[in-house]
């Protein structure tokens, strides 16, 4: 059975994984099946228009599966407002090429449901490496977003009674930039759900066809 790992940063070797690399408009290996986007920390107030035409470009390839990681973060130096500006240019990239969207987010879920109201999506926006509370969890999953998880499942208590509470329908796993084997976090999703280990692998890969259509 395959592990999916919907958001990482290094292309896994493993026969039985299938990961969705991460890749920003300045990469130049798209062999993979790979997401792009501005990542609000890489944020060139004069390059913006000139790599939204190369994540256009790259949207348009058949092993793009998604747009991002983008997103809001409040404890960078870079301008909210013009965060804030990338991102919704991104939200309609999303829209326009039908693609999901990987959502980075520090300290700003409320502005994220706020974009989200405001611009009604038809594409599922995913919230990558979730590690808050189950109240904003739940705020965020009443908005339709889907959340993913990584390596703090292993030992974030409070992250745990969030996974526990949740629908798996709504779950989503990844690796980001850790170098354990995504199979330690469905161990321990399984363990916290109390589901055998193949039926969650069945669930996510059922999640994974309905978010990303491939």
């Amino acid at each position: 059975m395959f592990f999916y790992d919907a958001h990482t940063h290094t292309f896994s070797l493993e026969k039985n994984t299938f990961s969705i690399v991460n890749t920003y408009p300045d990469s130049t290996n798209f062999s993979n099946p790979f997401s792009i986007g501005i990542h609000p920390w890489f944020i060139n107030q004069n390059k913006i228009d000139e790599e939204l035409l190369i994540i256009q470009e790259k949207l348009k390839l058949e092993n793009c599966f998604a747009i991002g990681e983008c997103g809001l973060d409040k404890i960078i130096k870079t301008d909210f407002e013009l965060q804030k500006e990338v991102f919704k240019k991104q939200v309609h990239l999303s829209e326009k090429y039908q693609k999901p969207l990987i959502i980075h987010c520090v300290k700003a879920h409320q502005e994220i449901i706020e974009i989200k109201k405001e611009i009604n999506p038809n594409q599922i926006w995913i919230l990558h490496g979730f590690n808050k509370n189950l109240q904003i969890a739940e705020s965020l999953l009443k908005n339709g977003i889907i959340l993913s998880f990584g390596e703090e499942i292993i030992n974030n208590k409070k992250l745990q009674e969030v996974v526990s509470k949740i629908p798996i329908s709504s779950i989503l796993v990844e690796t980001d930039t850790s170098e354990l084997a995504i199979e330690k976090f469905y161990e321990k999703i399984s363990e916290v759900k109390n589901i055998n280990l193949k039926d969650l692998q069945t669930e996510i890969k059922q999640n994974f066809k309905n978010i990303f259509k491939k």
